[in-house]
């Protein structure tokens, strides 16, 4: 536990290319996020079952069930949450890593998730002191997730954060950490 570090350095580009294809099966990581959280997935011709064109998603923060249309005007409907903020992450130990290690962590399957876009811009970079999902028994799955991350990485919280991540996972002391499938490299 510390607190929190100047934001002063951060930017997205710190973290790598957005969605690069870090485990090199040919599809870039957003779309493999796509792929695992969505149902009913159908992929764009020509791309190597790659670009996920169609889907449905049951938001993990709302429970709502939203279509994804990939398109202008129509993607944004499901965006791609990372789960500790990629600024949260830069100012809770991030800065200290080389630029390989903030790529493998905004790209970490662990770390992602397919979520209701409107929600994922009202998170912006909130950590578990800051902003909850709106629906209370995601809570603690969300929570959980965001533990396991933290650790994976050996990332801070603040008294604040580690305040609420224990008032949220006390009402559910059986949920389990969601498994990570290899460890950081450090």
């Amino acid at each position: 536990m510390k607190g929190r570090a100047p934001r002063a350095g951060y930017d997205r580009e710190e973290f790598g290319p957005a969605w690069a294809d870090v485990d090199r099966n040919g599809c870039d990581t957003r779309n493999d996020v796509l792929r695992r959280d969505l149902a009913e997935v159908a992929t764009k011709p020509g791309t190597r079952g790659c670009v996920v064109a169609t889907g449905t998603l049951v938001d993990p923060y709302s429970g709502a069930t939203i279509e994804f249309v990939r398109g202008m005007g129509t993607s944004q409907a499901v965006q791609i949450d990372h789960v500790v903020a990629l600024s949260d992450a830069w100012q809770k130990g991030a800065q200290q890593w080389d630029e390989a290690l903030r790529e493998e962590f905004a790209n970490d399957p662990l770390e992602l998730l397919a979520v209701d876009g409107r929600l994922n811009s009202a998170k912006r970079d909130g950590d578990a002191a800051t902003w909850l999902p709106p629906a209370r028994p995601a809570r603690c799955a969300y929570v959980a997730r965001q533990v396991a991350v933290k650790a994976k990485y050996r990332l801070w919280v603040t008294a604040a954060e580690k305040a609420a991540i224990g008032r949220v996972l006390a009402g559910c002391p059986d949920e389990p950490l969601p498994p990570s499938t290899v460890a950081a490299r450090r």
